[in-house]
């Protein structure tokens, strides 16, 4: 099946779910490619079958070779543990999650491939063409390009949100959350990239360290009844890809190197992933 009619089948089946972000209304038809809403603003599906919601410019500070870096490496496993661990707070029955800042998709996919492909699952981010990447994944997820802050989607549709690394949009969260789901959001904790960050910076350098606790805390003076999980594990850099473990990140934009930080990276074998995953019902 082409992507796009893959796209058309997807909205049609699943129109339910997505809202105007022009005007809130709830889409009533899809004619042709085309989804339309009772004020007759439409939003025409791509090529690639995905939808572009976004009303204004936006600043993404993501750019293709980011992405194409990030995508090798979460191909190679650097965040499996994380999905499996997403995985275990799913139930039994079929979910309507909502990978929120998808990316180039990785995460998202695996986690439906976990999940024996299920689920109605949606990924949406601000970067077109992290959207585009993602729609090379071998899944029946849907893929869109929206605003964090202005949600294509309906009141109380979604069972399930994940937010990996990403921005949050709260109020937004609990307007399209179903009573009785949850939000599952992943934060990096200060180990996260330990060893890329003394090899860029030294120690007890200002970027050699990271703290979250500004986002912990506003998760948990959203959600005070949470439950935190810690996770923390080594993953072995596949030989060659130490600089697609640089370039991944915004660290590779960091000043204040050190004068002998690429060879420090080149010479990375594992690498430090140290997460929390935070989890609220709804």
């Amino acid at each position: 099946m082409k992507k796009i009619e893959f796209g058309r089948k997807f909205v049609t089946e699943n129109l339910s779910l997505f809202r105007c972000p022009i005007c809130q209304q709830p889409f009533d038809d899809v004619v042709g490619y085309s989804l339309r809403c009772p004020e007759r603003h439409a939003f025409d599906l791509s090529k690639k079958g995905t939808l572009f919601f976004l009303t204004k410019q936006a600043n993404n500070e993501y750019d293709k070779s980011m992405l194409q870096a990030r995508h090798k490496i979460l191909q190679a496993g650097l965040f499996d543990p994380i999905v499996d661990a997403i995985s275990t707070y799913l139930g039994p029955d079929p979910e309507r999650i909502l990978d929120v800042g998808c990316g180039e998709g990785t995460p998202l996919a695996r986690l439906l491939t976990l999940r024996g492909g299920k689920d109605t699952a949606i990924g949406f981010d601000i970067s077109k063409d992290g959207i585009n990447l993602a729609t090379q994944q071998p899944t029946g997820a849907f893929f869109c390009v929206a605003d964090l802050a202005r949600l294509p989607f309906n009141d109380n549709t979604i069972s399930t949100i994940i937010d990996l690394f990403s921005p949050s949009a709260y109020d937004e969260f609990n307007r399209v959350a179903q009573a009785g789901g949850r939000l599952i959001k992943i934060i990096p904790n200060s180990g996260y990239l330990h060893e890329l960050r003394v090899a860029l910076f030294g120690t007890g350098q200002k970027n050699s360290a990271y703290s979250n606790e500004k986002v912990f805390d506003l998760f948990m003076t959203h959600y005070p009844n949470a439950s935190i999980h810690k996770l923390t594990y080594d993953f072995l850099v596949p030989k060659g890809m130490q600089q697609d473990l640089l370039t991944m990140t915004p660290l590779h934009w960091g000043r204040g190197r050190q004068e002998n930080a690429l060879q420090l990276v080149d010479a990375i074998k594992t690498i430090t992933v140290d997460v929390s995953v935070m989890v609220a019902d709804f």
